[in-house]
């Protein structure tokens, strides 16, 4: 009897059912990825605006780089380097303030040129002013966007420096003014004496105004740590982007990319790219979170929101207490502080989105719902929802989803 053919056919069989059943997990579906916005606000500045340089932002994630330059003949330079990076410049450059027209002929056909910057943060009394300039622009070039980039909300000081009465007057009046594509706030939620309180309620508002416009909105995350902001943590990139993402931002944006220099008082330290141009521990966690973005994509760009609602013991003020459960769904519970919870509807699909809102602690969350219901991993791979046990951990910042028809 020849022993060796014995044992060698098992392990021949055993063999090739593994790798059947590797092939299988390999070619598990995943949800399609689509292109979405990433701004690396304060990007790379015009001495450093080398191919190896946006190269090195394109590996981190990031589509789009802002940065005034100088002067229109080193945006062009910008321009060009960026292009072979394959990343978009927003276009900013005292000439495009002094003679705008002209400026915009220069660049509206170059490959790298995604809009045109006017200011960040204005005051209702600017609103005529930015409201012409960006109507010069649009005469030439109704492709490509103007930016402007609009205050977060406040208390009453904050709204009367600003020349409104309610911060809904202050998005409104803008919209209304100002010929934009898209509205774009920033607001940095987490300072070392924690979560504000009104940013949820910001979001709330504002992605509301947006939706009233039937316009887009962009949303920020604070990348760089300085004044009252604390060195970022892959817990707080994540509360902030995946709270915007639940909100319904179709871009997004992180300040800052490169670090500042400090001025103001503000000590500007350890953004993702440092004063001396390196690489700081910011950049891998900033590139962690685009990673994990762009896989879960597909749940986001384009999608219609339903409604956002959260749980815990004390939901942020201005926001809605999560109380009735979507159909497929049996059983949706959090423990500890709570959570954003947000149905979104997309390609004909319904998603449900769980951000834990604590950016310091794990939830624990239960979760119980139809045979239909799938959930999608932080990679984009699409399993069925009832493959996992109903209670798990939620680490902190970060999100569940889950999908059905």
């Amino acid at each position: 009897m020849n022993f060796k053919k014995l044992y060698f056919y098992p392990i021949l069989t055993i063999c090739a059912l593994c790798l059947l059943a590797t092939n299988r997990l390999s070619a598990q579906e995943k949800i399609p990825q689509k292109e979405i916005p990433i701004v690396a606000w304060f990007g790379i500045p015009e001495e450093e605006a080398t191919v190896e340089r946006f190269e090195e932002l394109k590996a981190a994630g990031f589509t789009i780089n802002l940065r005034g330059c100088s002067n229109a003949d080193q945006m062009e330079k910008a321009l060009d380097a960026a292009q072979k990076a394959g990343v978009k410049l927003i276009v900013a450059c005292p000439e495009l303030q002094s003679d705008p027209e002209n400026t915009v002929k220069r660049f509206m056909k170059h490959p790298a040129t995604i809009g045109y910057l006017l200011r960040d943060e204005p005051l209702a009394s600017d609103f005529p002013g930015l409201s012409e300039w960006a109507k010069r622009i649009q005469s030439v070039d109704k492709e490509h966007f103007c930016y402007l980039n609009l205050f977060p909300n406040g208390p009453k000081e904050h709204l009367d420096a600003l020349g409104v009465k309610s911060y809904r007057e202050y998005v409104s009046r803008f919209e209304a003014e100002v010929p934009v594509q898209f509205l774009s706030f920033d607001h940095y939620p987490i300072t070392y004496n924690g979560m504000k309180e009104e940013w949820y309620e910001n979001l709330e508002e504002f992605s509301d105004e947006a939706k009233k416009a039937g316009k887009d909105f962009w949303a920020f995350a604070m990348s760089t740590q300085h004044w009252k902001y604390p060195h970022p943590t892959l817990a707080t990139l994540r509360l902030q982007m995946f709270s915007d993402l639940a909100y319904g931002a179709q871009g997004l944006q992180y300040f800052t990319y490169w670090t500042p220099v400090n001025s103001e008082g503000f000590d500007y330290q350890f953004g993702p790219i440092g004063l001396d141009g390196k690489r700081t521990v910011a950049y891998d966690l900033v590139r962690q979170v685009n990673q994990e973005i762009k896989a879960l994509s597909g749940v986001f760009v384009g999608a219609k929101v339903l409604w956002v609602r959260h749980t815990g013991p004390k939901i942020p003020q201005g926001t809605i207490r999560f109380d009735k459960l979507p159909e497929p769904v049996r059983v949706l519970e959090t423990e500890g502080t709570g959570a954003v919870i947000s149905l979104l509807e997309n390609d004909g699909k319904q998603f449900l989105a769980i951000v834990n809102r604590d950016y310091e602690a794990p939830m624990r969350l239960i979760f119980s719902a139809d045979a239909k219901v799938k959930r999608i991993l932080k990679d984009g791979t699409i399993v069925p929802a009832n493959a996992y046990t109903p209670v798990m951990t939620v680490d902190p910042g970060d999100i569940v989803i889950y999908m059905w028809e």
